[in-house]
């Protein structure tokens, strides 16, 4: 067995096959959607902006969990993996970001999406309760 069959079998080992049922696949995407509505809440108390952008809260809740299905795809097979990495990799936002909260909500539901999306349910649940926590205390 050469140095490359033993990359190539590491690799493969890596993906599950598809074999997470619908059923698994439904409460890992209502959990994440629970914690993206937790994000959008604290985002709303703590927020100092003057304009109240809905379009924003709303994308910031779905951010959550369109990462946590992207996760969840791209660990049933190598090939929807790389296609996603070539899908996602053309993808660029036009739209600057003027506030550097607003970057720390978009990372944190990106965050909690790929760490539901992992299985990771209590780290998530956890982290982000005190993510939150922090935040209300110091904003």
């Amino acid at each position: 067995m050469g140095i490359t069959d033993v990359i190539k079998k590491s690799v493969l080992q890596g993906f599950t096959g598809g074999d997470m049922s619908s059923t698994e696949i439904m409460v890992i995407l209502g959990i994440t959607f629970m914690i993206g509505l937790y994000i959008f809440f604290v985002y709303k108390m703590v927020s100092k902006t003057a304009l109240y952008d809905k379009s924003f809260h709303i994308s910031m809740t779905l951010i959550s969990v369109i990462t946590a299905g992207i996760i969840v795809a791209m660990q049933s097979s190598i090939v929807i993996s790389l296609g996603m990495v070539g899908a996602l990799s053309i993808v660029r936002f036009r739209t600057a970001i003027k506030e550097p909260m607003d970057i720390a909500f978009l990372f944190w539901a990106i965050a909690a999406g790929i760490v539901l999306a992992a299985g990771m349910i209590g780290l998530s649940v956890g982290g982000s309760l005190f993510i939150g926590l922090v935040l209300l205390v110091f904003v």
